[in-house]
């Protein structure tokens, strides 16, 4: 655990490097962090090993700092445009320098990194020591703020890998967790003979269906009309259910919840979508069934999709 923690200084110290170069992501005259190919990867691995013998000599965990600054720089974009959206008052050109590259050292881990490896309280305990060691006085509590309210949202982007990881060393029984009953539409509306779908995209990079807890005693498929509505501001009618899916999501301060969602094909009136605001999504769209293929959806989305565009060719 050591060498990993002096492995994150390590990808810190060449992360700080990198961002103060002239076609870093940090440019200056334009105010843009937009992501530019300042180093190839020869002088990236140049630096690191640089940095290595400098400040680790004889770190057995090499592999680890290279992997993970790879990872990093690969999905800079991305992890920028998630910081900007979890601190919308801190544009991510105005927060430090060190301060930022954390913040990508600990979404990085969190969102993309093996979970088996390095679960994700320890990827943001880990955040938060280098914020400790090397921020100022408030990083710590700004770093974990920011990978905190990331966290909250983190069941959604990794309910995938609940069915797919090894059981641990104390399983979770299902049965005992609390649950959460949810709603959710694949919304479809006809506008000049052409058949649109309204999904909604989320602050890790996916677009997917409108979904919203249903209240205690609520009906389901009322739950959904009313969360359709307050979501994207579509008054929806219910043709049939698609299916369900369950999952199970870990709130920082509740533990974990079991999420059992409903999904159904709904139709409206082609109208502009208004998404309300929140902090798990950050955009809104009417789709061509064309469109979709090159979208990035999550995986058990798209058999819902399938399902929904054969329905609506039999009813042509």
């Amino acid at each position: 655990m050591a060498n990993r923690h002096l492995s994150r200084s390590i990808v810190l110290q060449t992360l700080f490097e990198w961002d103060f170069l002239p076609t870093g992501p940090l440019d200056r005259e334009k105010n843009s962090t937009s992501d530019k190919s300042g180093w190839s990867d020869e002088e990236v691995k140049k630096v690191v090993k640089r940095n290595l013998n400098e400040f680790a000599p004889g770190l057995e965990d090499d592999v680890f700092v290279f992997s993970l600054i790879e990872q990093i720089l690969k999905k800079q974009k991305v992890i920028d445009e998630i910081i900007e959206k979890a601190a919308p008052d801190w544009p991510i050109d105005k927060i430090s320098v060190v301060d930022r590259n954390i913040l990508r050292i600990g979404l990085t881990e969190l969102l993309f990194g093996d979970r088996t490896q390095v679960p994700p309280k320890v990827a943001i305990n880990e955040a938060i020591e280098l914020a400790k060691t090397y921020g100022g006085d408030n990083s710590s509590k700004f770093v974990n703020g920011v990978l905190g309210a990331v966290y909250k949202e983190i069941g959604e982007p990794g309910k995938e890998e609940t069915s797919k990881k090894k059981k641990s060393d104390e399983p979770v029984d299902i049965t005992k967790l609390p649950k959460e009953i949810l709603g959710g539409a694949l919304v479809y509306a006809n506008k000049d003979g052409v058949t649109y779908f309204a999904l909604v995209h989320d602050v890790f990079g996916y677009w997917t269906l409108s979904k919203g807890r249903v209240e205690e005693n609520e009906d389901v498929e009322a739950g959904t009309l009313r969360e359709i509505k307050e979501e994207i501001g579509l008054d929806i009618k219910i043709i049939t259910k698609l299916g369900e899916n369950e999952y199970v999501a870990t709130h920082p301060e509740k533990g974990k919840t079991l999420k059992h969602v409903s999904y159904f094909l709904a139709e409206s009136e082609y109208y502009e979508l208004v998404l309300e605001s929140s902090g798990g999504l950050d955009g809104a769209k009417w789709f061509q069934l064309s469109e979709i293929p090159e979208l990035r959806i999550y995986n058990d989305i798209i058999p819902l999709i399938s399902k929904a565009v054969e329905i609506i060719s039999k009813n042509k």
